[in-house]
Parts: structure tokens; C-alpha cells; sequence
């Protein structure tokens, strides 16, 4: 009994760890937009990386804030995506 009671909380433990993965969010200055429709080929383009949870895009500050899984996107996946998209990108600081 005891040694099923530790696996089911080790097994639990185990599986809150898995939900619980480390999401990291950066906010990338997007270069190029200039009209308002531009947010949204922003926003599709880093929608479809692999990884990523949610974006949004303010055309006023010219930025896009991306949370995203850092163990299957990288920040370089998230430039890369805006830039084959026409907006070129870098992490604000």
C-alpha cells in the first residue's frame, strides 16, 4: 500500500512538472510595420511557430510580446518567423 501511495504521488509530482514548464515572454521590436494591417501578418507569422502560447502585437509601439515554451522555440525562431514575414525583429531592451 505504501509503495503504491509513493508512486501516485511521485507520478503526480512528475506530472505537475510537466505542466508547469518554465514559459518564458519577450517583447521583440518589429521594424517595417507601417499600416494597420501589418499586426496582423505579424502576429499569424509568429502564431505559427512551433512553441508559442500567445502574441500580441501593438502597431503604436511598433512591438510584439510573444509567451512561448523556451524548450521548443527559441527567441532566434521568433526573429526568424517576423523576418521571412517581412518585418524584420530583435528583443527589445
Amino acid at each position: 500500500m505504501i509503495l503504491v501511495a509513493t508512486m501516485l504521488l511521485v507520478g503526480t509530482v512528475w506530472i505537475q512538472g510537466a505542466f508547469a514548464a518554465a514559459e518564458r515572454t519577450v517583447t521583440l521590436a518589429v521594424d517595417h510595420m507601417t499600416c494597420a494591417t501589418c499586426p496582423f501578418v505579424v502576429r499569424k507569422a509568429l502564431q505559427q511557430v512551433d512553441g508559442v502560447d500567445t502574441v500580441r502585437v501593438d502597431y503604436e509601439s511598433k512591438t510584439a510580446t510573444v509567451a512561448f515554451d523556451p524548450e521548443i522555440a527559441s527567441v532566434s525562431d521568433l526573429t526568424a518567423a517576423t523576418t521571412r514575414a517581412g518585418y524584420p525583429s530583435k528583443p527589445k531592451e
